[in-house]
């Protein structure tokens, strides 16, 4: 059973004292520290979400940056391209005028080496025919 008598006051003051004490020497600081800490902490989420909306705008940037970049390498590319494909037929064309010229030219020697040689052969035709008759036959004619 409890008794009433001074040390029940003792340990009440005992108590109380231990109350204040533990109040600003540990839990003060605590809450202090916990409260700071999260204080801190949403300090460092708003610098975050400042962070990440710079960088997704950054983002942004590169990428419009990437595609005109892209666009203009693709037109200068074609454009190139384009230039290449008309030199190239260009010279196709002229290599196919001299090739065409280069064959009228020999067609127009061969027809006059077959014309002398058909003319040559006419003329001594006679002759030919005088010789391969005598040779056939023979005897002279």
């Amino acid at each position: 059973m409890i008794t009433m008598d001074i040390t029940l006051l003792i340990q009440i003051v005992n108590m109380v004292i231990l109350m204040f004490l533990l109040n600003g020497v540990l839990y003060k600081p605590v809450k202090k520290i916990l409260k700071d800490r999260a204080e801190r902490q949403q300090g460092m989420q708003g610098e975050i979400a400042k962070f990440e909306k710079n960088a997704r705008l950054r983002q942004q940037e590169v990428d419009e940056k990437m595609a005109k970049a892209s666009g203009k390498a693709k037109a200068a590319l074609d454009s190139t391209r384009a230039e290449a494909q008309a030199a190239g037929e260009q010279r196709l064309g002229s290599i196919k005028a001299e090739a065409e010229e280069g064959k009228n030219r020999q067609l127009a020697e061969i027809r006059a080496q077959i014309d002398s040689a058909r003319a040559g052969l006419k003329a001594n035709l006679e002759g030919f025919a005088n010789e391969m008759a005598s040779k056939i036959l023979g005897r002279s004619l």
